[in-house]
């Protein structure tokens, strides 16, 4: 049975040729775009549920291609690309991308990030009435979070993040994101501001702060709260 329509946007054959029967073989149709233009078309009047988009296309940017569907879709994109600096990760999730994967990669990878921005597509950016993360549990109608039955006790920003990385759950989000959604415009450049907070959160939520499992680090970009259990 098929499960979603995927767009895979790369002007490479040899990662068309790998990708086209590994997410047929795992339940999805398949579409194929080698160009910016291309994909912009194909998402128009095809309708497929995900894209996968290479940055690198040889008639513009990936990210203006995301700029272009952000224009008009909440279509779920996953970045999948060479290109390993920062700023092009941050620069690609500000505009609107869902997630990144890099190249090379693994299509176990791929897919489970495939499934999360599935499952969020057309959600409101809301969560359950509680949520369950290893151990710990997130009731936002009660503004309560619990480990082992026993009330944490957070500020008022320390919640405020908690619950914006909980709204994400499964995607990463970037630092500036964070900084001012949580603190406002003002503070989108404080990243040592935010790497208190985020040490200050996982000392109160953390089995093992040294090793979290909760809230973890996509270095450089931002960070990314684990799936529900």
């Amino acid at each position: 049975m098929i499960q979603s329509r995927i767009l895979v946007v790369d002007d490479e054959p040899q990662i068309q040729r790998f990708l086209k029967p590994s997410l047929t073989a795992a339940g999805y149709e398949v579409l194929e775009a080698g160009t910016g233009a291309e994909a912009l078309k194909s998402v128009a009047t095809q309708a497929p549920d995900l894209v996968i988009l290479d940055l690198g296309l040889p008639d513009m940017d990936g990210k203006e291609v995301i700029a272009s569907l952000r224009g008009w879709s909440d279509i779920p994109i996953i970045i999948l690309s060479a290109r390993d600096r920062e700023s092009e990760k941050i620069a690609a999730l500000d505009l609107g991308a869902d997630d990144y994967v890099e190249k090379p990669f693994s299509i176990g990878e791929l897919t489970a990030r495939m499934r999360t921005a599935l499952r969020h597509r057309g959600r409101p950016e809301a969560i359950p009435t509680v949520m369950e993360v290893d151990g710990l549990t997130i009731d936002p109608v009660r503004r309560l979070v619990l480990r082992a039955g026993e009330t944490v006790h957070l500020t008022p920003k320390e919640y405020d993040l908690l619950l914006l990385l909980a709204r994400h759950a499964g995607r990463v989000v970037t630092h500036r994101t964070l900084l001012t959604s949580v603190w406002g415009p003002a503070h989108g450049d404080d990243l040592h501001y935010l790497r208190v907070f985020i040490g200050q959160l996982r000392q109160k939520i953390e089995r093992d702060p040294t090793e979290p499992r909760i809230v973890r680090t996509e270095p450089g970009v931002g960070y990314r709260m684990t799936e529900p259990d």
